[in-house]
């Protein structure tokens, strides 16, 4: 396995859950520092068409006390080459579920002439947001 100097990952789109968790240990045993970037309300707005579950300023608070993150911030693009000429990350990391998405072909294609390797690492299939935003048995009701 190829160690990286410095790793990126971004997510955590309205509610953290076990599956980011998982993301970001896979992310943070490739590289010695990991970066991890919370979108942003109005980009999950955007994006996602949802108001996030959880405010950015949380799920920041959140992200940043994983002893696995090194550092994490706040992200108002999709766009990974506009975020590697502010970061400079050598790899990003993300759910192989997204592996054969178009969106990720490009991006894996745009990075590569930058020398920035994307690592998809496996996803934590049976939980995602909007899958938990929709189970009513797991609500608690007063």
């Amino acid at each position: 396995m190829k160690k990286y100097r410095i790793g990126y990952t971004q997510g955590v789109y309205d509610m953290f859950h076990v599956g980011h968790l998982n993301l970001i240990n896979n992310a943070k045993q490739q590289c010695d520092y990991l970066i991890v970037g919370v979108n942003s309300d109005d980009l999950v707005k955007e994006y996602k068409n949802k108001v996030p579950v959880i405010s950015e300023a949380e799920r920041q608070k959140i992200v940043a006390n994983i002893k696995a993150v090194d550092d994490c911030i706040i992200v108002s693009t999709l766009d990974k080459v506009q975020l590697w000429k502010e970061v400079k990350f050598d790899a990003i990391f993300i759910g192989d579920d997204w592996k054969d998405n178009p969106r990720w072909l490009k991006t894996k294609e745009d990075l590569k002439e930058y020398g920035v390797d994307v690592v998809f690492l496996p996803h934590t299939y049976g939980v995602c947001s909007t899958e938990l935003r929709t189970v009513e048995q797991n609500k608690v009701k007063e």
